[in-house]
């Protein structure tokens, strides 16, 4: 094991995800100075430290040791972007792998949660799939996803990747989101309310257009309701269980769930 390797990789991944040193100290059941020592390369870790961090960021184990990502197999360099043409008359410049801007994201959330976290039908579940349709509608008029999500299949829809729930802890931690368990119908409801405003000052008019579109058509459906719809969603129906859902295929929907109106443009 290369402790300075591991460090640096562990440190670009905290940064990334948005957490701080003192959340994941208490991941691993170590103190803050221990924590720093290990992005610092003064210590090892051992194998419980490890896996816990493996798990967390969702990479191997091995990666961990070795202080290096390994290329996957949907691996796309980030500086490329690629020009689609679905007709002559069509050419839309898209954003082949959308990268997470934090910021950014925490605000669209806090945003997204004013407007309608508080109305008894959001909850955890309805949330992730306003997020899906916000990102995945405008990806298909524009080629670029709002968030820079990315989203996975499950059973029950679109879910934004681990990454997501690392950043709803930061803003927990930073006391500007709050996640409480509320009585909803038979079970126990998950629903996250902002304790302050969004800041929109890195949204253009268009996404802050869009993303009220969105939550005005889709804001009052169920979780049943949303779960249904994203189900018909070529992106969804095409993606592996478990795997991420790849934007592109936005551009191949059927008249279900498409948004673009494509006479339009003609």
């Amino acid at each position: 094991m290369s402790e300075q390797a591991t460090g640096s990789l562990l440190r670009e991944l905290r940064t990334k995800a948005g957490l701080t040193q003192e959340y994941l100290a208490k991941t691993l059941s170590v103190s803050r100075p221990k924590y720093t020592a290990i992005e610092t390369g003064r210590t090892e870790l051992s194998r419980t430290e490890i896996k816990k961090l493996a798990d967390l960021y969702e990479i191997s184990p091995t990666e961990i040791v070795e202080g290096r990502l390994a290329l996957s197999d949907d691996f796309e360099l980030d500086c490329i972007d690629e020009i689609a043409q679905d007709d002559e008359n069509d050419i839309i410049p898209r954003e082949v792998n959308p990268k997470v801007n934090i910021a950014k994201l925490q605000n669209i959330l806090l945003y997204v949660l004013g407007k309608v976290g508080a109305r008894p039908n959001v909850g955890e579940t309805v949330l992730y799939k306003l997020l899906y349709f916000i990102d995945f509608d405008y990806y298909e008029k524009t080629g670029r996803s709002i968030t820079g999500l990315s989203y996975v299949k499950n059973h029950y829809g679109p879910t934004p990747v681990r990454e997501f729930s690392h950043i709803v802890q930061a803003m927990r931690e930073a006391g500007v989101l709050e996640v409480v368990e509320t009585p909803y119908f038979s079970h126990l409801q998950k629903k996250y309310l902002p304790a302050k405003n969004a800041d929109l000052s890195s949204l253009s008019a268009d996404e802050i257009k869009h993303i009220d579109t969105e939550l005005e058509r889709l804001g009052y459906k169920s979780a049943n309701e949303l779960t249904e719809l994203s189900h018909k969603d070529t992106p969804w129906i095409a993606a592996k269980q478990n795997k991420r859902i790849d934007y592109q295929l936005a551009m191949y929907r059927t008249d279900d769930t498409s948004v673009r109106d494509y006479v339009d443009e003609l």
